[in-house]
Parts: structure tokens; C-alpha cells; sequence
């Protein structure tokens, strides 16, 4: 039976790096390795252009019957001016939201052939691989009241709300938990404890799911300090557990260690169906639409295709697929190709559609 991918290209480079995945399930298509359906929507700044929204019913429909969804990246200056609930990133939010996918998987990975790109010395961060458990669908992105109110006398008040609840961290914690038991066995619950109650809460649910898991290492951090021992010794950390608002930025931190964002996927997960096992699943990119080089045909894929590669592993159980496909990526720069934000000295400085071409060259060899 065919299974039904939902591309969202979105917008900048979003549309250049898809293609590329493209390519690469056309082939695995005709080689008879996989039987994808692909449809293919508008999310972000390109459906507010053509419809006024940031993304439509007919697209969140389409996402929702979709055993998998593939998105770009979406935002731009282009709209900033737009109405704030229609704004591009108002898509992923809405999206995020139905399909109920709460838990956001960001690997932090240093291929060996980059160890020297990124910002740390090679013996900090060589061999680092670490993941990212970030909570999705709860805390201060979603939490109401959210608003801005004019006070008079020149003077607003903002207002955002953290707000979670005790089954929201349960379920990230144990998905944190569970995959800690395919890794390294240890977990870091990152959280604001000290000033926050919501923090309080966080760790008081998280230490009692760890009692579930005697076999896995568990400590707890600060997220602050989670932030500073990211730069200082990264290889202490296995996999992180921690809300939507430092999951976004210690994730953000963590893929600065591979040395470009470009690099970096991530998959966003939902619940188990209770009739077949199935979750709802989201994969994209780490990255933004970066509309400074837009067009330019020199975007790096490599977090794109990646992205694709979580899919096959998560989504449709091919692993040994994803294991080639990631196994390509990392040969190819091992070969001595780099995208831009990449680039080193003596490498071959490629654009992207030749990274594309060389990753799925390596994969059909």
C-alpha cells in the first residue's frame, strides 16, 4: 500500500531544498525501495500571498491524512507588516497544534569529516551527538492570556502565559526517556525551577517518571546552566528533556556546536493511534528560510534531506533506508564537498543542487 507524504515547501529556501528531497524519493520510487504518494501545499508567506492565511483548511486537512508531513521553512521580511494571525510562522504553530505532535526530536550530530567547522575546539565537540527533547505543544507559545494591552500615557502592557500540565510533561518525559534506552541511557531534565513554578512542576513530574526507568541516568539542570555547559563540555549530554521555550533555544545552541544550522533535522512526533500504533509526524529542518540567499542555488539540503531521513526511520520503520541515507550524507562530506556555510579551506565549495546529486549518488551506489 502506497503511504502519502505532504510536502510544505514554504518559503525562501524552503522550495530549493525540498526539491532535493524530492529527487531523492523519485528515486527511491522507481527503484521499487519505497511506494510514496506525494501532494504537495503551500504553508508560511507563499499560502498568504495566495490565499491570505498562513496556511488553509484544505492544507491543515491534507496534513492530517498524511502518514507523514516534509516542511521547508517559512517567514521572510517580505511579510512582516502582515496581521500577526497570519503571519508565516502562524503555520507551523496551527500545524504543530492538529496534528498534536508534542514531542520535537532535534539530534545534535558532528559528522567527523566538519569537526573542525564548528566554533569549539575538535576535542569538545568531535564525536558529539546528542538529542533534543523538546516539548511542542504546551508552555509560554501557547498559554493564555497572550496579549498586548494599552495601559494609556504612552505605556502597553505584554502579556505571555507558561502554562503546563501534569500529563503534557509525563508524556515528553517518557518519550525522552524511552529513546534514552536506544542511546546512551542518560538523561538531562532541563528546566527554571528556581524562579519558575511551572519549572517546579516540570521537575517534580520528570523525576517521577525517571522511578519508571531505574536502567536510564538521570540528572537534572538548569536551563540556563543547560545553556553555558552545551558551549563548555558537550559531550556530558545524551538526551535533554525540556519545555518549548528552552527546547527552542537550547536546541538552537546545540546545532551552532555542528558548525551551520544548515546541518541540523528534526522530527516532531504525536501520540500512538490506539487502533494502529501510528503517530501523527512533522519533519523539518532546524533552520529558517534564510531569504538573504534565496534563489541563489547555494542553500545546504543536507538538514532537508536529513529531515527525510527521520522520516523513514520514525514514520515507516526503514531503517536500514534512513541508516544509507544518513550514511550518504556523511560520505559525501567526508568527499570533501561543502555548501557555503560550510565551506573550508581545500574543500570543493558546492552549490545545492550539487550537494543534493552527490548525496543521492552516494545512496544508489
Amino acid at each position: 500500500m502506497a503511504q502519502k507524504l505532504f510536502l510544505l515547501p514554504g518559503d525562501g529556501i524552503g522550495t530549493e531544498i525540498m526539491a532535493e528531497v524530492e529527487k531523492i524519493i523519485a528515486w527511491l520510487n522507481s527503484q521499487g525501495e519505497t511506494e510514496f504518494e506525494i501532494d504537495t501545499g503551500l504553508a508560511g508567506g507563499a499560502a498568504y500571498d495566495a490565499h491570505g492565511v498562513a496556511v488553509t483548511e484544505e492544507d491543515v486537512q491534507k496534513a492530517l491524512a498524511a502518514d507523514a508531513v516534509i516542511f521547508g521553512a517559512v517567514g521572510g521580511p517580505k511579510w512582516d507588516s502582515v496581521p500577526y494571525e497570519h503571519r508565516p510562522e502562524a503555520a507551523l504553530l496551527r500545524l504543530r497544534k492538529e496534528l498534536a505532535v508534542f514531542a520535537n526530536l532535534r539530534p545534535a550530530i558532528c559528522y567527523p569529516a566538519l569537526a573542525d567547522a564548528s566554533a569549539l575546539k575538535r576535542e569538545l565537540i568531535e564525536g558529539l551527538d546528542i538529542l533534543i527533547v523538546r516539548e511542542l505543544t504546551g508552555g509560554v507559545y501557547f498559554g493564555e492570556p497572550k496579549e498586548i494591552t494599552d495601559l494609556g500615557n504612552g505605556q502597553k502592557r505584554a502579556i505571555d502565559t507558561q502554562v503546563y500540565e501534569t500529563y503534557e510533561i509525563d508524556r515528553i518525559a517518557r518519550v525522552a526517556f524511552d529513546l534514552a534506552r536506544t542511546r546512551g541511557n542518560k538523561v538531562h531534565s532541563a528546566d527554571k525551577k528556581n524562579v519558575m513554578k511551572s519549572g517546579v512542576l516540570w521537575d517534580e513530574v520528570v523525576r517521577g517518571v525517571a522511578k519508571d526507568y531505574p536502567d536510564v541516568t538521570f540528572e537534572h539542570i538548569l536551563a540556563d546552566n543547560c545553556a553555558m555547559q552545551l558551549v563548555r563540555n558537550p559531550r556530558q549530554f545524551d538526551v535533554i528533556v525540556t519545555d518549548n521555550l528552552f527546547g527552542d533555544i537550547l536546541s538552537d545552541t546545540a546545532a551552532m556546536l555542528t558548525g551551520s544550522l544548515g546541518m541540523l533535522p528534526s522530527a516532531s512526533l504525536g501520540a500512538p493511534d490506539p487502533a494502529t500504533g501510528k503517530r501523527k509526524a512533522f519533519y523539518e529542518p532546524v533552520h529558517g528560510s534564510a531569504p538573504d540567499i534565496a534563489g541563489k542555488g547555494i542553500a545546504n539540503p543536507i538538514a532537508m534531506i536529513a529531515s527525510f531521513a527521520m522520516a523513514l526511520r520514525y514514520s515507516f520503520g526503514m531503517v536500514t533506508l534512513a541508516d544509507r541515507l544518513e550514511n550518504a550524507i556523511a560520505a559525501v562530506l567526508a568527499d570533501g564537498l561543502r555548501t557555503g556555510d560550510i565551506a573550508q579551506d581545500n574543500r570543493r565549495t558546492v552549490g545545492t543542487e550539487e550537494m543534493g546529486a552527490a548525496i543521492l549518488k552516494r545512496l544508489s551506489a
